[in-house]
């Protein structure tokens, strides 16, 4: 992660969950198809207790499919996908939080409402959920918008009110399914240099899908490049250490610029 964490000065923790304990994450022998289309192919991977993995690859090449089998949002044709000691997709999904690409903030509710759903969903009262939530929005950037409705928020915004309600849930993985594809450039570089500083607060077992190599490369300590469909995993990255809070200027770091060459050459080589 980047050597230093913006905005987040101390640990991100909620008085219900603490310190999220580590979760190692292991993917051996992986295979899923759709009917006669395969998607995975003999995927192996590992993660260690709070890594993040960065997935990058061609459109369409398996990476949110890869993503919801971690998060037990479907069960593997072949091969084993284990979170800790948890191997079945119930079991997956008790350990993991998945973050779609959209933020999927719900209308009708204002944006503390909105970041509470997770505790809620666990069976947490309203005004006890509204109160944990709410002890993160300054942290956030958030403070004096918790009634504010999702259309009066801005895109970086909504998606800070996405992942708060995916940290709170305390799950020790997240599954982060393009969360900034949405954004403009400069909102994009922003989020990027606000999540670096959260996951470095709190720092959670991560796997992120992007089509961003330099995202990838920023937040991730390593990052695994996957072929076209069916997705294998053809290069293995680890990212330069130690990077620069500051984005702009970790991308120009010799050594960050000669990973991304080498993650595009292997994207291009993949593609053809």
């Amino acid at each position: 992660m980047p050597a230093k964490a913006k905005e987040f000065g101390a640990k991100i923790a909620s008085p219900d969950y603490g310190e999220a304990p580590g979760v190692a994450v292991s993917i051996r022998g992986l295979q899923h198809s759709y009917g006669d289309l395969r998607t995975i192919e003999d995927l192996d991977l590992d993660i260690p207790a709070h890594g993040v993995l960065g997935l990058v690859g061609p459109s369409g090449c398996g990476k949110s499919t890869l993503l919801e089998l971690v998060a037990g949002l479907q069960a593997p044709e072949r091969g084993d996908v284990v979170l800790g000691d948890g191997l079945s997709p119930e079991a997956r999904l008790a350990r993991c939080a998945f973050m779609p690409q959209r933020d999927m903030l719900l209308p009708w509710l204002s944006a503390i409402d909105n970041a509470a759903l997770a505790l809620r969903n666990r069976g947490v009262r309203r005004g006890v959920a509204r109160d944990e939530a709410g002890q993160l929005f300054e942290r956030f950037g958030l403070a004096g918008f918790e009634q504010a409705s999702p259309a009066e928020l801005s895109g970086g915004m909504r998606q800070r009110v996405a992942f708060l309600r995916t940290l709170v849930s305390g799950k020790p993985v997240l599954a982060l399914d393009e969360p900034f594809a949405s954004l403009d450039a400069i909102t994009r570089a922003e989020m990027q240099e606000w999540l670096a500083g959260a996951l470095a607060a709190d720092p959670r077992t991560v796997v992120l899908v992007t089509h961003d190599v330099e995202e990838a490369l920023y937040l991730c300590d390593s990052v695994a490049v996957l072929s076209a469909r069916p997705a294998r995993v053809v290069d293995e990255l680890n990212a330069p250490e130690p990077r620069a809070a500051d984005r702009d200027a970790a991308v120009i770091d010799p050594e960050f610029v000669a990973a991304r060459e080498r993650a595009m050459h292997t994207l291009r080589k993949g593609t053809k």
